[in-house]
């Protein structure tokens, strides 16, 4: 099963508006030097703050637990008994370890799990670093992924449709491998180790209704949230134990969230609107990789169709015109900054979805950018500085400050500029990986204003 699924949410401007004929400073005054050291956040607890209602985690509680991507209902809650321990195999990156160290602090100290490295072969968790194309392989649209009762991915190959991989049959958690990639950017490697520790430890399920959680296949957030944190620490919580039925789990639940959530004994949102699953196929066939443009297009707008249909007003509406409006980039540039602007408006609505209308701000920037706006992408862009920095999304970060540096420069303000770029590259070189890759970004957004000289 794979927690983490190749979608463009995360692949920020890899389709920029075309750019127009812009008179603009030079750039040689800016010209970048050598790229510097690479940037991290290090340890940043995120506990949970926001203002959940007790019955609403209930409810996200049971769907996250006791279902899985797929629609299978799970009848027996899991989860390791004891302490846990997590190894590395494999051919690691130098920045694996000290990510795996910091989410580790975070698992103790926030979702009380007692949980620590070993080097020990009999860990309850190996973390084996491959290359993509091993993982590819097994998984073509993974980018990493967690299974049951094996060690290796060599070990994974070979039992991958026997019972004992199959999470429904799990009656207790004791021996799980994730499978994460050796040879991406240092973020893609850190988030793949939240996503896939997260579901080694608790929840098998994503949600595309929620917008403040990594167990959400959209990809915005990447590093496990305080929601995130509750319902781990909900998974752990001494009340439930290994074994229980759903309904055992269902009964004892409002008194472990009125303990853990002290704030939220008051009125929930009631029942979820389901999102089924003609949305879920038609947003992965959009977004999801082997399919042509014309078809991709088709799913997008029936996507969006289904949204309007249900009556959605959540992130999952707005998510819908962010899938069309990439899918429009390649043929209407205009349709697509429209939605886009539909895709902010409804992001909009609940201050859960910040870090979404950072995604979208980079987006709309570019085209302010192309249209000769400096002022405009600096105002679009600057408002979401902080909520990148505080969801540690180096990628978002790197972006939102290359996209400002380059309309401070159409502004003629190069010493600004300079700083600003300067800035940005160690967060690229932590979210992008490759130099290459990061020079490649430098380029592609100097091209909006019509630039094409290489950093």
């Amino acid at each position: 099963m794979n927690r983490r699924a190749v979608l463009p949410l995360i692949m920020l401007l890899s389709a920029c508006v075309p750019a127009g004929d812009i008179q603009q400073p030079s750039r040689a005054a800016v010209q970048e030097p050598a790229l510097p050291p690479m940037k991290t956040f290090g340890l940043q607890p995120r506990p949970a703050t926001a203002p959940h209602a007790n019955t609403d985690l209930v409810r996200d509680f049971m769907q996250l637990t006791f279902q899985m991507e797929s629609g299978r209902i799970l009848s027996t809650f899991t989860r390791f008994d004891g302490p846990v321990t997590v190894r590395v195999t494999g051919d690691p990156p130098p920045t694996l370890r000290a990510d795996l160290r910091d989410l580790i602090a975070r698992l103790r100290n926030e979702a009380d799990i007692p949980i620590s490295l070993t080097t020990e072969v009999e860990a309850n968790i190996t973390v084996q670093a491959v290359s993509r194309r091993a993982i590819r392989q097994v998984l073509p649209q993974a980018a990493c992924f967690v299974a049951p009762n094996v060690s290796s991915i060599r070990e994974y190959r070979s039992a991958r449709r026997a019972p004992k991989t199959n999470w429904s049959q799990l009656r207790k958690r004791e021996k799980i491998a994730i499978f994460i990639p050796n040879d991406s950017s240092p973020q893609e490697v850190r988030d793949c180790l939240h996503e896939e520790l997260a579901q080694a430890l608790g929840p098998l399920n994503d949600l595309y209704r929620l917008p403040d959680s990594v167990f959400n296949d959209d990809n915005v957030h990447t590093v496990l949230t305080g929601f995130d944190m509750l319902m781990l620490r909900a998974t752990y919580a001494p009340e439930l134990k290994n074994g229980m039925s759903r309904q055992e789990v269902a009964d004892r639940l409002p008194a472990v969230f009125r303990r853990l959530n002290r704030g939220g004994n008051r009125p929930g949102t009631g029942p979820a609107s389901p999102t089924p699953q003609e949305w879920r196929d038609a947003v992965q066939t959009a977004l999801g990789p082997g399919a042509g443009l014309r078809e991709r297009q088709g799913a997008a707008d029936q996507a969006l169709r289904i949204a309007i249909r249900a009556g959605w007003t959540d992130n999952r509406r707005a998510f819908s015109h962010y899938a069309r409006a990439r899918l429009l980039q390649a043929t209407d540039g205009a349709a697509a900054k429209q939605q886009y602007a539909e895709a902010d408006r409804f992001y909009a609505m609940s201050p859960r979805t910040r870090l979404h209308r950072a995604y979208v701000a980079t987006q709309l920037a570019a085209y302010a950018l192309s249209e000769g706006n400096p002022s405009q992408a600096i105002d679009l862009v600057t408002p979401h500085l902080d909520a990148a920095r505080a969801s540690q999304n180096a990628s978002l970060l790197a972006t939102l400050e290359l996209l400002r540096a380059e309309a401070l420069l159409q502004e003629g303000r190069v010493t600004e500029a300079r700083a600003v770029r300067l800035d940005s590259l160690g967060w690229a070189r932590y979210g992008f990986g490759a130099d290459w890759v990061v020079r490649a970004k430098l380029r592609e957004i100097a091209s909006l204003t019509g630039d094409n000289e290489p950093a």
